[in-house]
């Protein structure tokens, strides 16, 4: 790495074989060419987020953002949240499946799905993981009557797959960090995220210069609690929806929690009781679909 840059040699790999090589360059902190192109031109800019500060302080929203290579401090502005995580929602935190041990994850997402009837949202941190779970539990759903489409397998873009998954309270969707990002299913069509585990960023040569740059443990820290507040930002959309979010990972780090909105009741426990959990809150949800049906038939 220089001091603006980093670069290294790769070979690119598809199913195992060889297929291009070649000499890599990114910036070391990739914010300082978008405040130089974007930035600094503009005679004004808004960069907003939910999750921009996410367990973290003011200047890390501003590393984020490029608003610190600006000649004049950012302005900042901050708007509460306007649901009641505390009543809404839950996390919960599944201590009793072995990392590695494909066949209990696949068995946890299907116990879950099958507990929430459907409305889930599974995320997963590999392509390689989605698609191993998929095979698994794909047709036991199928004969509970719980459809299940899957980002990377279905043949569809990621647009329409959401599209139906929001159109059908009995569906569930799979998927990676497109679907983390970037979902939008207000109402009772989600109402439980699993999340298979911590999303550690992945080992690589630029992730290691940037992390060296960035503080160390603590700049994956902070990648860490951005993704999860993101992840768990896909739950509550609208001031009626509930449910749970649930991390399929017994090691996950206490000082990470603070990426879940304040009040929000976090629990460890066990997939049993996770199960039992999804179960109740199916039941809660169904009777206040049913009731906000019966008021507005027409969905307004």
């Amino acid at each position: 790495a220089t001091a603006d840059f980093v670069d290294w040699l790769a070979v690119e790999r598809i199913e195992g074989r060889e297929i291009d090589i070649g000499i890599h360059r990114r910036w070391l902190d990739p914010t300082k060419p978008f405040a130089e192109a974007v930035l600094k031109p503009a005679h004004g800019a808004l960069v907003t987020s939910a999750t921009l500060r996410a367990g973290g302080d003011w200047d890390v929203a501003e590393q984020r953002s490029g608003a610190q290579h600006l000649a004049h401090p950012a302005q900042r502005f901050e708007a509460a949240s306007p649901f009641d995580y505390p009543r809404q929602a839950e996390v919960l935190i599944v201590t009793d499946i072995k990392r590695g041990d494909m066949g209990a994850l696949a068995a946890a997402y299907a116990r879950l799905i099958v507990a929430a009837q459907g409305g889930t949202l599974g995320l997963f941190t590999a392509i390689r993981r989605l698609r191993a779970v998929h095979t698994r539990i794909a047709d036991r759903l199928a004969r509970e009557g719980l459809p299940l489409y899957a980002q990377h397998v279905d043949p569809i873009d990621t647009g329409t797959l959401v599209d139906i998954f929001r159109d059908d309270p009995r569906a569930s969707l799979i998927g990676t960090d497109a679907l983390r990002d970037g979902v939008d299913v207000p109402g009772h069509s989600l109402r439980l995220v699993v999340m298979e585990g911590v999303p550690w960023p992945k080992p690589s040569v630029l992730h290691a210069a940037r992390r060296l740059a960035g503080g160390g443990s603590a700049y994956d820290d902070r990648i860490v609690r951005a993704r999860l507040a993101q992840a768990f930002g896909r739950l509550i959309r609208r001031a009626d929806d509930s449910g749970a979010f649930v991390l399929l990972s017994a090691a996950t780090p206490s000082r990470l929690l603070d990426a879940f909105p304040p009040g929000t009741p976090i629990r460890r426990l066990t997939l049993d009781e996770a199960v039992d959990h999804a179960r109740r809150l199916s039941s809660v949800a169904s009777l206040g679909h049913k009731a906000r049906e019966t008021a507005d038939p027409e969905g307004r």
